[in-house]
């Protein structure tokens, strides 16, 4: 990885690694990169040991902080009581306490005593040079501090190059790469910002305030050095501040702190006692920091103890622990060096708690960094993570901390698991020892999230914390591993020039050598957390071979040699994969029935079965296909007068006798399991070519609309036309070619597309015929074997109960060929037929127009009809053009219009008709129809034409009578209008049907009737 992007994550001391991985889960600091946080967690170390030794006071290095709340910390990584120092405050080479509690190694004789001679050069006489530094030549004398002092410097003189033990404060001047210059310039700021101020408590010093108050541009190299120095100040107090305070975009001060800062970054600001920018910024930084207007010099000021900038300070210091030479080395002095950075704990906002989260990182990041090259540093940071659980188990925890710590593990477990979860791709022979390491340190840290933190919402982990974690890192680092396999060049090399079967072949192979890894290698060391560790990786990689295996031969219709050979090496690497799984779960409770219960077994049946299948879809597929053309192409015309039935029936079912041919030639067993989804596929097809052909429209389209409800009228503007147009007696028959010639409602007798509808009818009887023949062969095959499938399903249950492969598209084929039926018939009568029948019977008066003209019409288009259709088909066709014949006929007593009235004298010679009408259907077609059926079927007819001969009294009686009952009243007053009853259905016994009788009445007492009782208007 770059260094500007291992900047990014880490935002601390650069390191040599090549590749990090590692998330910073503490944000970024805009505007400060790591040497400047370096910089300024030094700065604030010294601010806050400027009383001990090396930092210019003489005290033994004791401590105090109003921010320790009360704990002594005593855990393994926490500061405690130094080793024993002689009286300049060098450390003695005392064992350290943390990194034994820790158990992290000491540091080699050799490198440890070399760093001690150098820092002892380096900083001898409280880290002064013996060279003299930038900082010498412009001043012309030390920058070294002995004590702060009203005069300002010491005046001590350089001692002599001598090997002596370095103190505390010139290792962490030495770690945090501090420049003499650098040091000397802030020892002479402190000196000037605490003259008369000596006991000033460290937390109440707003340190980048006082630095740029009390600084001068001649203590630095150029302008250019003191702008950018000055500009980190600034940036401090920014990111400090409002990290540090609730944030409040309205606040009047946060709006003047950010307008200095952003001025302060073109031009230095001025620092002059007189200077109205820093006695604005002085009171804006005050208030803030003590968040308050009443501002005493005692008080805690707020501007470093804000999260994250806290920690980003804070984890710089840390990162001070580790030798400069050798990186996974923790320094012999970590104890001291942690005493002095709780000396910051006050300014930062520290406690123990956030020490130990803190801490734990810096280890586990510094074992990342190094390219895990000292395991040391992860057992260290394994044994911090038990403090860490300690405190996290502690009731009333800090949103910051909770905060804090919920960041810290997600990352570490983050970066653990993504080893885990690719275990194959980062670890070998050479480094899989690490796996026992890393593995607690997941555990515990989910376990943390989990339980002590309810914290696992902040990022979801890559698995169910509910499941088996292990578990969970086997099955995809086996997964990922073989799906690498699959992406490395020789794979696709093979597949592109060998074919499929052959890369199929190799991949078998290497699958079979990845479980042998698998279980030499890694499964030894996961079988400490995982009892069957090899038998789940096993049961991954058949799984994922048969995932492959299966998209394989999705490709395929067909069976040959080369699909055998693939089949049979699955088998062999299927039987491999069970037998690994079987020795790992001899001491399993359950004897490894769960696991092996998840291998789906690469079984050749169903392989076959799976083929067989796909090859009915594809086929299927293709009729549908053929079913679409026909939609878009078929004209309805017969093929001819010896075979009349449309083109597409013929295609479509010389097709499906085709595909049941070729599947009974496919060259395996066959068993009725895999017939029933043939048939399944064929009664889909006729099943969509049946709604095709019933898609004729309905009888509806045809009927006319009932006329409104009128009284009869002999001044009607009708007889008016009527006798002007016979004045003489002229015959009926005239009247009635006027009236259609008028009108233009002369038709052909049976239309063309009547005579469609019929080649429509014959084709489904077509159908009828050719499905049982499909169906005779599908049943008596002799190439079934009546094997039972072992878990039939719904659709094979079904099966067996019906007597027929297309029960279902039968009962379809026959409810449409009742419905092309009707429509044909309806067509006929209303349509083709309605000049002679319902535009013209009983037009005027009843023995002028009776129904032999009808007759006539009627029995040529039934010759006509079992001209054209099948025997099989004529019996029903006749039928439904009966009942349609009687309902016209009911539509002209009943709903005739304006034209047609009738006498009582008129229903002997409506009778006779209506006989006639009767008869054609009896000896029409010799038989089809039986006389029972015709004469069911004339009874409402008949019932009405009884009504026709009741007397109007009669009639008004009855319908006052029904109408009351209807409408839930007793009786009906004088003068009292009725309901007019809803049509239901055309009988002798319905009121509607009596009050058309009446409408339709031609006599004075039932038009004064219609016009008292139900207020008709007359006809115009």
């Amino acid at each position: 990885m770059p260094q500007q992007t291992r900047r990014e994550l880490f935002h601390g001391p650069t390191t040599t690694a090549p590749n990090v991985d590692l998330a910073w889960p503490f944000g970024k600091l805009e505007g400060l990169d790591s040497d400047d946080i370096r910089e300024t967690a030094y700065e604030i170390l010294f601010t806050a040991c400027r009383s001990l030794p090396g930092f210019g006071g003489r005290n033994a290095l004791t401590f105090y902080s109003s921010h320790d709340n009360g704990d002594g910390g005593h855990g393994p990584g926490s500061p405690g009581s130094p080793g024993k120092r002689g009286n300049n405050g060098a450390a003695t080479m005392t064992p350290s306490k943390i990194k034994r509690s820790l158990g992290l190694k000491a540091m080699k004789k050799a490198t440890h005593t070399r760093r001690v001679s150098v820092c002892a050069m380096e900083f001898s006489n409280g880290g002064g040079s013996t060279q003299s530094s930038p900082a010498t030549h412009h001043h012309g004398r030390s920058a070294s501090l002995s004590g702060f002092n009203p005069a300002g410097l010491s005046t001590s003189q350089p001692s002599k190059q001598k090997r002596a033990p370095s103190t505390p404060a010139e290792i962490m001047k030495q770690q945090m790469k501090v420049t003499e210059q650098s040091d000397s310039r802030l020892r002479k700021i402190l000196t000037r910002t605490l003259v008369g101020q000596m006991g000033r408590r460290p937390e109440t010093i707003i340190l980048p305030l006082e630095l740029i108050r009390h600084s001068k541009p001649t203590e630095f190299i150029d302008s250019h050095e003191y702008h950018l120095w000055q500009k980190r100040q600034l940036k401090l107090l920014e990111l400090g501040l409002l990290s540090s305070i609730p944030s409040d975009k309205s606040n009047p001060l946060v709006t003047r702190l950010r307008e200095i800062v952003r001025a302060g970054e073109s031009n230095p600001i001025d620092t002059s006692k007189n200077s109205e920018t820093i006695r604005t910024l002085c009171n804006t930084v005050a208030s803030l920091a003590c968040r308050g207007t009443n501002i005493a010099p005692t008080d805690m000021c707020h501007w470093a103890d804000g999260y994250p900038f806290n920690i980003h300070i804070y984890i710089s210091l840390l990162q001070a622990i580790f030798d400069s030479k050798d990186e996974t080395l923790v320094l012999d002095e970590v104890d001291d060096l942690l005493e002095l950075m709780k000396k910051t704990w006050s300014i930062l906002g520290i406690n123990k708690a956030i020490h130990n989260a803190c801490f734990t990182w810096v280890l586990f990041q510094q074992y990342v960094v190094t390219n895990q090259a000292e395991p040391d540093l992860l057992s260290a940071a394994y044994t911090m993570l038990t403090e860490v659980e300690i405190d996290a188990k502690k009731p009333d925890k800090e949103t910051t901390y909770v905060k804090l710590l919920s960041c810290v593990l997600v990352s570490v477990q983050n970066w653990v698991e993504m080893r885990l979860l690719h275990y194959h791709e980062y670890f070998n022979k050479g480094n899989v020892d690490e796996i026992e390491n890393l593995l607690p340190m997941a555990l515990f840290s989910a376990k943390l999230l989990n339980e002590d933190l309810k914290m696992m919402e902040v990022d979801k982990v890559l698995v169910d914390l509910n499941g088996d974690r292990v578990d969970s890192y086997i099955r995809s680092s086996v997964k990922n591993a073989f799906a690498k396999m699959l992406e490395t060049e020789n794979f696709k090399h093979r597949k592109e020039n060998e074919g499929p079967n052959e890369s199929l072949l190799h991949l078998a192979k290497e699958t079979e050598n990845l479980a042998a890894k698998e279980r030499e290698l890694f499964s030894p060391i996961l079988k400490k957390w995982h009892s069957i560790a090899a038998g789940v990786a096993a049961v991954t990689l058949h799984l994922s071979y048969g995932a492959v295996l299966k998209q394989y031969l999705s490709e395929t219709i067909v069976l040959n040699g080369e699909i055998v050979e693939v089949i049979e090496r699955a088998a062999k690497l299927e039987n491999f994969l069970v037998q690994m799984v079987v020795e790992d779960s001899v001491e399993c409770d359950d004897g490894g029935k769960g696991i092996v219960r998840e291998m789906v077994p690469y079984e050749v049946d169903s392989i076959i079965l799976r083929l067989l299948r796909q090859w009915i879809d594809e086929r299927t597929k293709k009729e549908k296909e053929l079913v679409a053309r026909i939609k878009e192409t078929e004209s309805w015309n017969p093929k001819s007068k010896s075979e009349p039935y449309a083109q597409s029936c013929m295609e479509l079912t010389k097709s499906a006798d085709q595909m049941v041919k070729d599947f009974f030639d496919i060259p395996i067993g066959i068993t009725d399991e895999v017939v029933v989804d043939l048939a399944q596929g064929l009664e889909q097809i006729f099943q969509e070519y049946t709604t095709f052909v019933a898609s004729c429209g309905s009888k509806q389209s045809y009927v006319p609309s009932l006329p409104p409800l009128t009284r009869c009228n002999r001044d009607s503007k009708f007889f008016k036309i009527w006798r002007m147009a016979n004045p003489c007696s002229v015959g009926i028959h005239d009247m009635q070619h006027l009236i259609a010639t008028e009108k233009h409602h002369s038709r052909p007798s049976t239309s063309r597309g009547t005579q469609r509808l019929y080649v429509r009818l014959n084709s489904l009887h077509y159908l009828i015929f050719h499905l049982h023949s499909i169906d005779k062969t599908l049943t008596l095959s002799p190439r079934v074997s009546a094997t039972k499938p072992t878990q039939p399903t719904e659709t094979h249950k079904h099966h067996s109960l019906l007597s027929s492969y297309f029960e279902h598209v039968n009962v379809a084929i026959q409810s449409a060929c009742d419905h092309v039926s009707e429509v044909a018939a309806y067509r006929l009568v209303f349509l083709d037929s309605k000049a002679v029948f319902y535009e013209s019977l009983y037009i005027g008066e009843v023995a002028n127009s009776r129904i032999k003209p009808l007759i006539k019409v009627l029995k040529q288009n039934l010759t006509l009809l079992t001209a054209i259709l099948v025997d099989r088909a004529q019996a029903l066709a006749m039928k439904e053009v009966m009942k349609a014949c009687f309902e016209a006929f009911l539509m002209v007593l009943l709903a005739g219009g304006h034209s047609r009235f009738f006498e009582i004298s008129d229903q002997q010679m409506i009778e006779e008709d209506f006989e006639s009408l009767k008869k054609v259907f009896c000896t029409c077609g010799e038989g089809l129809i039986s006389e029972d059926v015709v004469q069911r079927e004339a009874e409402p007819v008949e019932g009405v034409i009884a009504l026709m001969g009741q007397t109007t009294e009669q009639l008004a009686e009855d319908l006052c009578a029904l109408t009351c009952e209807m409408s839930g009243t007793e009786a009906i007053g004088s003068g009292q209008k009725l309901p007019i009853p809803p049509t239901i259905r055309w009988e002798r016994g319905d009121p509607n049907t009596m009050l058309r009788v009446l409408c339709h009445r031609n006599d004075r007492e039932a038009n004064l009737f219609l016009k008292r009782s139900f207020q008709l208007a007359k006809r115009k």
